[in-house]
């Protein structure tokens, strides 16, 4: 019985023809077409990593470019917001400018209200003028019997009295004018303090008290 009858040695079937020599009927060897093709596989395999690292690389790019339009927003948000207190600034010192101005104007309706000449039509102007000057912020101050304070006082006159203990404003000879914390013009007043004659009595029955100490 031949192999082919009894079954063994049998040749493979080979089903795809386009592996099949026509020729020969042997299985054709690899072509090149076929080289190609594991050619395009292995360079596809290869550039995996190149589009890994570009992907990583824009990532990075993008993070970079985020990080640039955050710190410039931030510096426009900073810009806008030192023009605003410039511009408040700017408002701010022309207002006071020409409350300085009117000052003057304000000591003469006061010294005419003190003496009872502020009656009629003058004595409306001058009260619109003291509440228009009002709502720009302007106020007064300075109120016989304040502590006497040098950085909101002007001292113009200078005396003794035993009814102070501190340094007071005993007369208030001009207000003094400010803009919120702002001060236009310190306050003129007459300051007193206390006795002189006090200081060295107080010095002699502190030194007494000391001696009686002693002796005990």
């Amino acid at each position: 019985m031949s192999p082919r009858e009894n079954g063994s040695g049998e040749e493979p079937v080979i089903r795809d023809n386009r592996k099949i020599d026509p020729e020969t009927g042997r299985a054709r060897e690899a072509t090149t077409a076929d080289d190609g093709v594991a050619q395009e596989e292995s360079s596809s395999v290869a550039q995996e990593p190149e589009a890994v690292a570009a992907d990583g690389s824009a990532a990075d790019l993008l993070a970079e470019r985020t990080a640039d339009l955050q710190r410039l927003q931030a510096e426009f948000s900073n810009y806008r917001k030192r023009v605003e207190r410039d511009r408040i600034t700017v408002k701010e010192q022309a207002v006071a400018s020409v409350l300085t101005e009117l000052l003057p104007v304000l000591d003469d309706i006061g010294r005419a209200r003190d003496h009872g000449e502020l009656t009629g039509g003058f004595a409306k102007v001058s009260e619109s003028l003291e509440a228009a000057v009002g709502k720009l912020g302007l106020a007064t101050y300075g109120t016989k019997g304040d502590p006497f304070d040098p950085t909101v006082h002007e001292a113009l006159l200078h005396s003794y009295s035993a009814e102070v203990t501190e340094p007071t404003c005993v007369e208030i000879l001009q207000p003094g004018y400010r803009i919120n914390d702002r001060i236009l013009r310190p306050a003129r007043v007459a300051v007193a303090e206390p006795s002189e004659e006090e200081a060295p009595r107080d010095a002699a029955d502190d030194s007494g008290a000391a001696d009686g100490s002693d002796e005990n």
